[in-house]
């Protein structure tokens, strides 16, 4: 499809990913509607999602350092992903890497993480922020909870006109 942002393709979430499909299957003649109703195309961009997915979670397998390069440059699209694409969120979930307490300096998976709880822990607690800094620093004093101030409700004065 020359000149098309090739949005029927692939979601917006994998935009990073260039490449050509070459298919014998969709006709040369047709006009735009047309193709945004082809279930060959809808199919076309299914396979693409699914191999891409599979590309990353063998890079994140076989690979570990590679894919900690590609997720610093692509893991807020991989992100974006999960709210934008529900019938992939459960492999998507498995693609992302995330800070803890006890990782240090190295993203790990939520997989790994909940292999590593303690026994009986029933829940994760979390922060987020645009980076690691920005959630470690501390709280500016208006975000802080404070106790709210009591005061005495004095009966209005009566009579007073002035």
């Amino acid at each position: 499809i020359p000149g098309d942002d090739c949005e029927e393709l692939m979601p917006e979430y994998l935009s990073f990913v260039k490449g050509i499909v070459d298919s014998d299957d969709l006709p040369l003649n047709i006009s735009r509607e047309t193709l945004q109703q082809n279930q060959i195309l809808s199919d076309i961009r299914k396979t693409l999602v699914k191999k891409c997915l599979t590309l990353f979670s063998d890079m994140a397998e076989e690979s570990p350092e590679d894919y900690k390069t590609f997720y610093e440059q692509f893991g807020r699209s991989l992100k974006l992903g999960i709210h934008e694409d529900a019938k992939n969120r459960k492999k998507l979930a498995k693609l992302l890497r995330f800070y803890s307490s006890k990782s240090g300096e190295e993203l790990v998976s939520l997989e790994e993480y909940v292999s590593r709880m303690p026994e009986g822990q029933q829940n994760i607690y979390y922060l987020t922020g645009e980076n690691k800094a920005q959630v470690r620093a501390p709280q500016p004093r208006g975000a802080r909870r404070r106790r709210p101030r009591r005061r005495a409700l004095r009966p209005r004065a009566r009579g007073r006109l002035r």
